[in-house]
């Protein structure tokens, strides 16, 4: 019988029963241990998901110490990413690790360098990647058809959405919005295009919602961004304005856009539902002609089971695994996403001093 794929969590908050809901799944893989510095929390997230033989501890140094591992998943706070990230790879075990990559960038780039270093893999959690009709957009986006891409803006936002909890404390979180749900939109925006190299971020970001007990019942210790916005100069000639927001007095602050000089695509916002009219249009000229079209949603067929909505965390996860297994690199590489991490950094330095500031990632 082959040997089972052993991994454990550092972290075991509400993310982590997510990553536990997907990994209870596949039968090639064993959750040997988990981690969370909170008194018997880890215990009894072990517990909740029947894994009496799995170990528990207070510490990821130690679980890593006891237990025998192929890889891990982090799923701290944002602001404890890089720690176990780091201590995990230089105990020559894989990683997953949840969004935003880290707080700052320095960060993420020493967990690169980890990963480099022990030959290991470092994979992000952006498991929006695995979504059939983001897919078809990255598959159109890349293949040349919108000529030269030189303008892309970022769409969404919630009318009500403030999470709560670790998401709207500073110590813990970092970010509030922008690591949230910013970071993906980053991702969606700047993975199509194949992440050109951030230069310079100009950004405000502002807490008016959060900050208001009208809106936020903990009001007096809100203290992080619930809106932000930035104009961002790449390489390439590429400008990339970014707009995100957890709570404002709009439906959307947008569509999310590329424009190119042979043609351009948006997404409404909106969600997509199976067998709808698309949310993705395409410009073109042809013959002189404006041409203006519906990009229709693309699902795998299946002969034998109705088309439905993919599992893209359980994708994510289950990418993750058999990465380790056929010892090929990152799905989600944190070289990648690093210029995403530079771009919510930037963000952050800029809201704070009032300014534009350059982007200077260090050599790996």
């Amino acid at each position: 019988m082959p040997k089972k794929l052993r991994i454990g969590f550092i972290g075991t908050g509400g993310i982590a029963h997510a990553h536990m809901k997907a990994y209870k799944t596949f039968d090639d893989v064993e959750i040997v241990g988990g981690a969370d510095i909170v008194p018997g929390k880890a215990r009894a997230f072990l517990d909740k998901w029947e894994l009496p033989n799995a170990k528990a501890f207070e510490s990821a140094e130690e679980l890593i110490k006891n237990v025998e591992m192929d890889g891990v998943t982090v799923c701290t706070y944002n602001t404890q990413h890089a720690i176990p990230t780091i201590m995990a790879l230089n105990a020559g075990l894989h990683v997953q690790c949840e969004k935003p990559m880290s707080f700052t960038l320095q960060e993420g780039v020493e967990m690169v360098r980890a990963a480099k270093k022990n030959n290991r893999i470092l994979t992000i959690g952006f498991q929006p990647r695995y979504d059939p009709v983001r897919q078809h957009v990255d598959q159109i986006i890349q293949s040349g058809e919108l000529g030269k891409v030189y303008y892309v803006q970022s769409g969404g936002g919630r009318r009500h959405g403030i999470p709560g909890s670790t998401f709207v404390q500073a110590e813990k979180a970092g970010f509030g919005c922008l690591g949230d749900i910013g970071c993906y939109s980053i991702d969606e925006c700047m993975h199509a295009i194949g992440y050109p190299k951030p230069l310079t971020v100009s950004a405000i970001a502002t807490d008016y919602f959060g900050k208001n007990p009208k809106y936020w019942h903990d009001a007096d210790t809100f203290n992080v961004d619930d809106f932000s916005v930035a104009f961002v100069r790449c390489e390439g000639g590429v400008t990339f304005v970014f707009r995100q927001a957890w709570a404002m007095h709009a439906d959307s602050i947008g569509d999310t856009l590329w424009l190119g000089t042979e043609g351009g695509i948006k997404i409404l916002n909106g969600y997509q539902q199976v067998n709808s009219p698309s949310r993705v249009r395409m410009f073109r000229d042809i013959g002189g002609n404006e041409v203006d079209s519906v990009v229709k949603p693309f699902y795998p067929f299946d002969a034998y089971n109705p088309i439905g909505k993919v599992d893209i965390f359980a994708a994510k996860v289950r990418d993750f695994c058999d990465a380790i297994k056929e010892n090929r690199p990152a799905p989600i590489p944190g070289e990648e996403i690093l210029y995403n991490q530079a771009i919510c950094d930037g963000i952050y330095r800029s809201a704070r001093l009032g300014e534009e500031v350059k982007i200077e990632i260090p050599e790996i």
